[in-house]
């Protein structure tokens, strides 16, 4: 039997992969801890290793999962950065994601996110919770008329632009690969990225994270935008250069963030630190800003998002097993 170490569990992966694989009927363990260098050990005795975007799958830990016979790395979500294509290749060890699993479930959290920073929801909900009904302070702006900047327009991005397109605003698309019949019939524009910072009032962020896209938001791409823009953030926390993002909050030259992704995040993201002192410097810096929204990293969180992962990898596994092609397989450049 096909047996499968899954690390960096939680409950909701536990139920969604342990339902889902009762018409699989592949041999699941689950690891509540990471896959990194002192861990990779554990994968003794396992035909895969399923990991998520906060696992570390470098050439070390590759090199340990050869030599424990490990076969296949199946990744439980659509990003591969954390992922040595190079060194797995070498390796003869075959690489599997999830392209998409609910594009919706990413792309409504971050509309919610953007709603929840200009309309001060999180301080409002604070307020009456404690019987406070004063609204000084809490004045907001309408989304209709303002201008969306979507950088990258995968599925996920396409479909936050249709969303923001029907609260009434403008949309300008970047990506280097543009889907020029699809923003035709929307009515959208493709323009460079250096006039999207320019031009745009909310810039939400879909790019795959690449050594091009590294830090993308920096301090020179900041000082191109309005001072009242604001930066949504549901795809890769290095997408921005944090540092640099804490300078303009705190300079005012830039008008927020809502993010459910941090570049540090694989050390405090989806465990509790409520009782213990965060060290991060930044992060702790970041989170004291009124006109910053943080979540931690949940925006696929939803119940159709998480079947969809379930089905769409143990199928991976299926079709490696019975040798056919890897139409989800990942491969180095």
């Amino acid at each position: 039997m096909t047996k499968i170490a899954f690390y960096d569990t939680h409950s909701y992966d536990r139920e969604a992969f342990t339902k889902e694989n009762e018409s699989f009927g592949f041999e699941i363990e689950f690891f509540d801890f990471k896959l990194n260098e002192k861990t990779a050990l554990t994968s003794s005795g396992f035909d895969g290793v399923c990991v998520f975007v906060n696992d570390i799958v470098n050439a070390q830990v590759i090199d340990s999962l050869k030599k424990n016979g490990v076969k296949m790395i199946i990744l439980r979500c659509a990003g591969f950065n954390n992922v040595d294509l190079e060194a797995a290749s070498k390796a003869g060890i075959k690489v599997m994601r999830v392209p998409a699993y609910s594009p919706h479930a990413v792309a409504e959290h971050g509309v919610a996110l953007l709603l929840s920073l200009t309309r001060h929801i999180p301080q409002a909900y604070l307020r009456t919770k404690t019987t406070n009904f004063n609204i000084e302070g809490l004045t907001g702006r309408d989304l209709y008329g303002l201008t969306a900047g979507i950088l990258g327009t995968g599925k996920i991005g396409r479909i936050m632009a249709e969303i923001l397109s029907g609260f009434g605003m403008k949309i300008l698309l970047s990506d280097p690969f543009p889907a020029q019949d699809w923003a035709a019939s929307k009515g959208f524009t493709y323009v460079d990225r250096e006039k999207l910072f320019r031009k745009s009032d909310v810039i939400s962020l879909h790019c795959p994270l690449t050594e091009e896209t590294r830090h993308v938001i920096n301090h020179d791409s900041i000082k191109t935008m309005k001072s009242d823009a604001v930066i949504i953030n549901t795809g890769r926390g290095a997408l921005i250069d944090t540092k640099a993002l804490v300078h303009a909050l705190k300079h005012k030259e830039i008008g927020g963030a809502a993010l459910d992704v941090y570049e540090e995040e694989g050390t405090y993201f989806f465990k509790d630190f409520s009782t213990e002192v965060l060290t991060d410097d930044v992060l702790a810096r970041l989170l004291t800003f009124p006109n910053v929204l943080v979540t931690g990293h949940q925006a696929f969180l939803t119940t159709t998002a998480l079947s969809n992962i379930a089905e769409v990898s143990l199928g991976n596994i299926k079709a490696f097993v019975e040798g056919r092609e890897l139409i989800n397989e990942v491969k180095a450049e």
